[in-house]
């Protein structure tokens, strides 16, 4: 099938996919080759194939997103990527997407931020199903991300992301609550959540914050517009390739970041777990995403017994394989309101006050915990010395995949 990229209204390259894969088997020429998705690059009017392939498949459900295979048959698709295809490769998260090759759509005619999309995908992702009625595919279901259950919704003309929890505590929902409440002590961008239930189960919810006008580009899509060389440690080729491209205000944000996730204790701050924005039409770079995503943390998936401040099992991500090393990385602790934290425990508290899932044991040990990482981080910062071991860099950025039981 013949298909053109399009970055909203502007058509980037013609592209072919195989009807059965949905893979890219050609690429044309280029007709704007600056609005090529960040990190896919063109030599003499070529582009590269594999890296533009890479892109295209990184758009799908990944295969440990849970109830994927079961949503897959009931929808009647092979496979996650077919589902790309069926929508067009819209998102809520930017403005690319794919037009066949004749036709006349335009981007005001069909993107997700203004028109009405079909809750069918997202309800079948959920386990409900179809019972015997036509099923539309055009879903921003289709391009989203990650492993835990999730959909988005439209609330009074307003786009929410719809995410649930995981294992006998469904914890990660509860985090992001918490998350959110303790940057909002500190001041720091990020995103609001809220908690809601479904059918007994605690779900977070938070409005998009990408805008018809903006877009989220991953940190391992930026780090790709630049070869990394082998003396640079990782957090230091992300400065290098943000200094190239002229975002700004990069390692401020990046204090802070590290800051949260060492509070948190944040297992899965992948290089796709945050990002930067950016105006899709005249690609001006606006600076850092504020924080998104932190669920997988607090010792979520650790028995209680085990929880401890001092997390000595915890891998950390994205630059460091240990928090204990990533926070060593930040430039400066002036920013942080230490009063605004007393008591910030008590916040996971009032946020897990209903859960039927966490006992008082759990909930009194992890509120320790958050204590406890509070004043480890006051040590750091009692002692700071900034450091960059490039042997202590982390070797393998893979996201958390959960236990899948479909696989």
């Amino acid at each position: 099938m013949e298909y053109q990229l399009m970055h909203g209204e502007i058509p980037v390259v013609s592209f072919t996919l195989d009807d059965a894969t949905s893979a890219i088997l050609r690429v044309g020429t280029p007709d704007r080759p600056e609005h090529l998705p960040v990190g896919v690059s063109a030599h003499k009017n070529r582009v590269d194939r594999a890296a533009l392939n890479a892109w295209w498949q990184g758009r799908a459900i990944p295969a440990s997103r849970q109830g994927i295979r079961r949503a897959l048959d009931e929808l009647g698709v092979a496979t996650a990527q077919n589902l790309v295809e069926k929508c067009l490769g819209l998102s809520l998260y930017d403005q690319y997407w794919i037009r066949p090759a004749g036709s006349a759509l335009r981007w005001s005619e069909v993107n997700f931020f203004e028109h009405p999309f079909s809750d069918d995908v997202g309800n079948i992702l959920f386990g409900r199903g179809s019972n015997g009625d036509p099923v539309s595919l055009m879903s921003p279901d289709n391009t989203s991300d990650g492993w835990l259950k999730k959909k988005w919704i439209i609330v009074d003309g307003k786009r929410f992301l719809l995410k649930g929890g995981s294992g006998a505590t469904q914890q990660e929902p509860y985090n992001e609550v918490f998350a959110s409440r303790l940057m909002r002590r500190l001041q720091v961008p990020h995103v609001k959540y809220a908690l809601v239930y479904q059918d007994g189960y605690p779900f977070s919810v938070c409005e998009d914050f990408i805008t018809p006008n903006t877009e989220l580009v991953s940190a391992w899509y930026v780090m790709q517009t630049r070869k990394k060389e082998n003396h640079v440690s990782v957090y230091q080729h992300l400065l290098r390739c943000c200094a190239a491209l002229g975002i700004p205000d990069v390692r401020r944000r990046l204090d802070e970041m590290l800051a949260v996730d060492y509070l948190l204790v944040n297992e899965d701050r992948h290089q796709n777990n945050f990002g930067f924005i950016r105006r899709a039409d005249t690609l001006e770079w606006l600076g850092m995403a504020p924080i998104y995503d932190s669920g997988s943390s607090l010792w979520f998936n650790m028995p209680t017994p085990l929880i401890r401040a001092s997390a000595p099992r915890i891998a950390s991500k994205p630059f460091k394989a240990s928090h204990e090393e990533q926070v060593k990385l930040v430039s400066s602790f002036a920013w942080v309101d230490w009063d605004a934290l007393n008591g910030i425990e008590e916040e996971f508290r009032a946020a897990v006050q209903d859960s039927p899932f966490l006992d008082g044991a759990r909930c009194d040990a992890i509120c320790q915990g958050i204590a406890g990482r509070v004043q480890r981080l006051k040590q750091h910062a009692g002692r700071h010395t900034t450091a960059d071991d490039l042997a202590s860099d982390i070797q393998n950025d893979t996201a958390y995949a959960g236990k899948s039981e479909d696989f």
